[in-house]
């Protein structure tokens, strides 16, 4: 079993044909899928998207190209939100200096109360970092010394510094189908030298398909394709690094149910975090 943590289920694209997205999910061995939150204001259409599908969870967080738009909103709310019994995870929150659509100072505020959160909680938050290493490193670094937290950076994209120091904390570390493209060897490396038990894939769908559907509409169902890639990355077979990555999830995702035979197992095998003091 395989399983998309961070994808985003509500935007139009999908709007068309969910029912049969998530039933090609399916029926591609994705046992679980986790739509991700980009504005938490609309976290009310998110869980009502959830509760039409019994293996579809949420996050709820503040994409941080909106991160000045909901700074009104404290870390209490947020935690109050989580609660709910779809709501697995934080954010997804981070930097993004790339198009910098809400202002930096919004961005790291934003960053650190989500930070917050997932420390209260116990949730993972899932990061969202571009052209940022630097000051992502900084602050997970300080934040950190306040206490850990659970966390990933999805949709890695950065340097190797960026990958082995978040290692070094305790996160996890994603790729998509952006590993899968021709000139990605250097990203390659980088996925190389992430220990298998700090590993994790996802769609981000609708973007980045991998090939051989690069440039369509990405969906759930293409992640096999991107743990192919990885499963040769690490010199392992599909199957196996299936049974790894699924691991990874349940023992990050603590508050997901393992509702499936696959899951079950996997469950069985997954340790509890252990973070860094």
């Amino acid at each position: 079993m395989l399983v998309d943590h961070h994808c985003h289920l509500d935007f139009p694209q999908f709007a068309p044909e969910r029912d049969a997205v998530v039933a090609r999910a399916k029926a591609a061995g994705v046992g679980i899928i986790v739509t991700i939150s980009t504005r938490i204001k609309r976290l009310p259409e998110l869980l009502a998207l959830t509760d039409a599908y019994d293996n579809v969870y949420c996050s709820v967080g503040t994409h941080p190209h909106n991160a000045h738009e909901e700074l009104d909103v404290p870390v209490a709310e947020i935690v109050r939100l989580s609660a709910h019994p779809k709501v697995v995870a934080i954010g997804e929150a981070g930097l993004d200096y790339f198009y910098q659509k809400s202002p930096r100072e919004a961005q790291q505020e934003g960053f650190r109360r989500h930070i917050e959160a997932a420390r209260i909680t116990g949730l993972p938050l899932e990061i969202h970092t571009r052209d940022a290493d630097e000051d992502t490193i900084r602050i997970l670094e300080d934040e950190h010394a306040k206490g850990p937290f659970p966390a990933l950076l999805h949709c890695f994209t950065g340097g190797e510094k960026l990958a082995m120091r978040a290692v070094a904390l305790g996160l996890y570390v994603s790729f998509t189908g952006v590993i899968t493209f021709k000139k990605s060897d250097a990203l390659r490396a980088i996925a190389a030298a992430v220990p298998l038990d700090r590993l994790l894939v996802e769609t981000d769908a609708p973007y980045l398909a991998p090939d051989p559907y690069r440039g369509k509409t990405n969906e759930p169902a293409y992640v096999v394709h991107t743990a192919a890639t990885l499963a040769g990355v690490k010199g392992i077979t599909p199957a196996q690094f299936a049974d790894a990555t699924t691991q990874n999830f349940f023992r990050l995702f603590q508050k997901v149910p393992c509702v499936a035979a696959g899951a079950r197992n996997a469950c069985r095998h997954a340790q509890p975090t252990s973070l860094p003091a």
